[in-house]
């Protein structure tokens, strides 16, 4: 497999068909990116769209990473909507098919937010991780901090409550 990292794709039907496809297969393979497994596309359509909504209106940025046809990785850089924030940007929805997990195309599209912002001029990009999955690890690799944590914030199910952690890169020189 090999990836080519596409910035604000035509947002067809048939690419957001293949968007919401991953979301799911993301989501039922465990991925924290909106939902609790198991999930349909029915559930996801209308999140996705509302995303979609923003790149469209050009307020957002979406990075696709395809394989061939196959969309195999994406993110939603997200504006904050709120003049304050407007120097940095929120990744939303960073997502890998779990089929080419280890094979460092995670890392790739975290790159290719990094040299967005920096394109974009941003001084800062901010993500939040669901805890309890160990995914504060991979994005401390690439250089981001946690910057706050919100103790069982998240309810994923009857009595599992998580923490909903922020993790901070600064893009400044």
């Amino acid at each position: 497999m090999s990836v080519e990292f596409v910035l604000d794709p035509d947002l067809t039907d048939d690419l957001r068909g293949r968007i919401v496809a991953l979301w799911v297969e993301v989501t039922n393979a465990g991925g924290a990116v909106g939902f609790v497994a198991p999930v349909t596309a029915g559930e996801v359509r209308p999140v996705a769209e509302a995303a979609f909504a923003g790149v469209t209106e050009g307020v957002d940025r979406l990075i696709v990473g395809l394989d061939g046809a196959e969309v195999v990785a994406l993110l939603f850089v997200v504006d904050n909507r709120f003049a304050l924030k407007d120097h940095w940007r929120v990744l939303k929805r960073v997502m890998v098919t779990p089929k080419a997990q280890g094979k460092g195309y995670g890392v790739a599209l975290m790159r290719e937010a990094k040299a967005l912002g920096r394109e974009m001029g941003l001084a800062a990009l901010q993500v939040t991780v669901r805890g309890g999955a160990g995914i504060e690890g991979f994005y401390t690799r690439l250089g981001y901090r946690e910057v706050g944590r919100l103790p069982g914030a998240l309810r994923v199910g009857p009595g599992d409550d998580r923490d909903e952690t922020y993790m901070w890169l600064d893009l400044r020189p």
